[in-house]
């Protein structure tokens, strides 16, 4: 994994090397084993390398020469099926100097155009630049960023948006529709935009290109609605061939690889089949666990978090034979990393989940750079409270957010508390509940698990992948999400939901499928989300770390509410996903301060 951006412009000629280096420089940590500038009359391209695959070549940005052209490619991303595209393309008469599936990238540019992208099975953001013409592309569920700005004649692009604000002629305004979708709708944000005003954002399944015509963006890929015409049987079988190829797949590493399991059905999964491959080649696999300082004693069961990992983490891994490690965050460093965590996420994420995730990734960094991840599975087989309570998912809002109002609620401001930002963030609901594909054959359950995975995917799956790729690329590991396969969610998508939520089981499509890798007690038990803390010593310290902002001046300290907050602190319950209760609104107050402070945030 890596950084890339650049800027890039056929109107005359780019000089840019300075500001490409501060650009660069941002994004060190995600690639702190090597790093490049490429110049040419109309571009300059920067690269930071994470070193995983042959780890003596793969330098970037990477120059070849074909037929009568220089192409140079920036890249960022693992692709799955680059055994199969090298073997075609040298077929066609290509000879490869790395084993890195850069040069795979790049040739399959060369060789197929624009089509390059619909043959990539992987993660991945890339630009290749030919000296006429710029091509960028994006996976196909977002896994890895792409940020881009047009700046006059100058198309600027980076992998994070720190880079990109590195630019003398970025600012980081942020207009009401901003402001309203940080209030209404964050972590999550409308996809193709950002925050800020004049940043944008290639979406997942998406492509660009710019020449001396001018900018396209298009989409490659889509999700598509078709009518499945084969029975249970063949519906589980081919679920248990998708994921265990996927799994499969993403077990190549030059570095050391491990697994992060739970103890819940996805990571279970996830770890069995990476398991069983090991043992295969006569190896064991890591895994890990997460725990929280002080949560055995103040745990508390709820519909979204039945239950703690603990001893199903244990129990899987003995049944698995992994080597296991279990990671404790201290609920100090929590609560001291939600700054970090800001910075790195270059927003107010999701608080102590952020925070966590990145004390957990620079522990595991100690072992390993690589690590397997049970993330998207819910969102793709159904594992959320609204794929099956229809009061959940036809509220009129996005079901993971209960309590759309509450965080504007603490604010003084009009612009913050308007009744147009409210509606402003439903019609983006509206919007997307139109756009989900479905069949006119479709049964109403059939629509309604379409509707409810398409939301999940475009903006729930998004902020979770967001999180996953800031918070361990910032720690110099690689997350991979296996269950982010496009031939898996092309598959369940078009699975009658009586298959999918068998006896009233959700996600029984998969449970089924993972029959004889897991025992029992795993296949069968309920979801459990990534843990967070509960320990009530977290929230007297959040508490204590916002009156201390609030006692220095600054955004907060003018137009948070306090009265507010701790009317709301009171009352307990959650306002965001499955784990986003009192204390996490306490921390995101914070991190939204800190973001204000730290990057200079413009309300215009």
């Amino acid at each position: 994994m890596c950084s890339i951006c650049g800027i890039v412009s056929f109107k005359g000629e780019v000089r840019a090397r300075d500001t490409v280096e501060k650009m660069n420089k941002k994004m060190r940590h995600r690639g702190p084993d090597d790093c490049d500038i490429f110049e040419h009359t109309h571009a300059c391209l920067g690269h930071n390398r994470l070193s995983v695959i042959d780890p003596e070549n793969g330098h970037q940005p990477l120059s070849v020469g074909y037929g009568n052209k220089i192409y140079t490619i920036v890249y960022n991303g693992e692709i799955y099926n680059a055994p199969e595209l090298r073997h075609e393309l040298e077929g066609l008469g290509v000879t490869f100097s790395t084993k890195c599936d850069t040069e795979v990238v790049l040739y399959s540019y060369i060789l197929f155009g624009d089509e390059c992208a619909c043959r990539l099975n992987g993660i991945f953001a890339f630009s290749v630049y030919d000296g006429e013409r710029l091509f960028c592309a994006r996976d196909r569920f977002g896994v890895k960023p792409f940020y881009y700005a047009l700046i006059g004649d100058e198309l600027v692009f980076a992998s994070e948006i720190k880079a990109m604000l590195a630019h003398p002629k970025i600012r980081a305004d942020v207009d009401e529709k901003g402001l309203w979708e940080i209030l209404y709708l964050s972590p999550n944000f409308v996809s193709g935009k950002s925050a800020f005003k004049d940043i944008l954002e290639l979406e997942g399944g998406e492509c660009l290109s710019l020449d001396a015509r001018g900018i396209r963006r298009r989409k490659y890929w889509e999700i598509e609605a078709k009518p499945f015409c084969k029975g249970r049987e063949y519906a589980i079988e081919k679920t248990e061939f998708l994921v265990s190829d996927a799994i499969k797949r993403q077990l190549v590493s030059d570095v050391p690889l491990c697994s992060l399991l739970s103890g819940g059905l996805d990571s279970s999964v996830v770890s069995a089949i990476a398991s069983e491959e090991y043992k295969t080649q006569g190896l064991v696999l890591d895994t890990y666990s997460f725990e929280y300082e002080g949560n055995k004693a103040s745990f508390e069961g709820s519909l979204f978090q039945p239950e703690s990992d603990d001893d199903f983490a244990l129990l899987a891994s003995r049944y698995l034979g992994t080597n296991h490690t279990v990671l404790t965050a201290p609920t100090v460093e929590v609560a001291s990393y939600l700054d970090e965590a800001t910075l790195y996420r270059d927003l107010p994420g999701q608080a102590d989940i952020d925070s966590s995730l990145l004390y957990f990734c620079q522990e595991i960094k100690r072992r390993h750079t690589v690590g397997l991840s049970g993330e998207c599975s819910d969102e793709i087989f159904g594992g959320y409270p609204w794929f099956y309570r229809p009061e959940m998912l036809y509220a009129d809002f996005f079901p993971w957010i209960h309590a759309p109002r509450l965080r504007a609620s603490l604010f003084k401001g009009e612009i913050a508390r308007s009744e147009r930002g409210f509606d402003y963030v439903k019609g983006i609901y509206r919007d997307t509940l139109r756009a989900c594909p479905t069949l006119k054959s479709d049964t109403e359950s059939m629509k309604s698990s379409r509707v409810a995975s398409y939301l999940s995917v475009k903006l729930f799956m998004s902020s979770l992948l967001q999180r996953k790729d800031r918070m361990s690329m910032a720690s110099g590991v690689e997350i991979r999400v296996p269950f982010a396969d496009h031939r898996i969610f092309e598959h369940v998508f078009n699975v009658p939901w009586e298959i999918k939520f068998e006896n009233q089981v959700e996600k029984a499509l998969l449970r089924n499928a993972m029959r004889g890798h897991l025992p029992d007690e795993i296949l069968w038990r309920k979801k459990s989300p990534y843990p967070k803390t509960h320990n009530p010593e977290y929230l007297r310290l959040v508490l204590s770390m916002l009156d201390a902002r609030l006692s220095r001046g600054g955004y907060l300290s003018e137009e948070l509410d306090k009265n507010a907050l701790y009317d709301t602190i009171n009352k307990g319950g959650t306002w965001f996903g499955q784990l986003m209760g009192p204390a996490q609104l306490v921390a995101w107050l914070i991190q939204l301060d800190i973001w204000v402070e730290r990057y200079g945030v413009n309300f215009i």
